[in-house]
């Protein structure tokens, strides 16, 4: 046999030996919903919302909860307006055991980059802080937080909160969630 079909043969049966080593590890087991996406699933449903902005302007909407993805992720769908003009809106959250955090990402039709936010929830407050960073209007990144407090099964609340014009923290909306029945 030539040097070179010994060489030849001699890879094949390491890639061989390789892949087939490769094939007999254990995947990881698929993440499985644990007690924080039960708590998300409650949410499950069509809600009515009234969004007032910092200077008292109020416009409605209406947001639709599904769990989906084998039940790790909880997606939204929002419509409303903002300031007269409509509005849309998609959301995606879900807990990471890993971080031990809550995780969100949302987009909208105001802008062309997601708001991917992580945080914690509060059991005897039922409130979920949460934070991130996102382009501000003027294109620079910009700090922001969102709270959510629940209420009950049936009402909850959203306030969104970002740099002012004096750099502190400002409340800049509030959305009221009522479910429909």
């Amino acid at each position: 046999m030539s040097f070179l079909r010994l060489l030849a043969f001699a890879v094949v049966v390491a890639l061989s030996t390789s892949v087939m080593a490769q094939q007999e590890q254990p995947h990881p087991p698929a993440p499985q919903a644990g007690p924080e996406h039960a708590e998300m699933k409650k949410l499950e449903g069509s809600w009515d919302t009234v969004t007032t902005m910092a200077d008292g302007k109020t416009s409605k909407g209406e947001a639709t909860y599904k769990m989906e993805c084998g039940g790790l992720w909880l997606m939204s769908d929002f419509k409303g307006d903002f300031q007269g003009a409509a509005f849309q809106g998609k959301g995606m959250d879900s807990y990471d055991p890993a971080k031990k955090k809550y995780v969100a990402v949302w987009v909208d039709s105001m802008s062309t980059v997601p708001l991917i936010m992580e945080g914690t929830h509060d059991k005897s407050t039922k409130t979920t802080t949460m934070s991130g960073e996102a382009p501000g209007p003027d294109g620079k990144p910009m700090k922001m937080k969102g709270v959510t407090k629940f209420g009950n099964d049936d009402h909850m609340t959203f306030e969104m909160y970002m740099p002012g014009p004096d750099g502190k923290e400002a409340k800049i909306m509030t959305i009221a969630y009522t479910r429909r029945k």
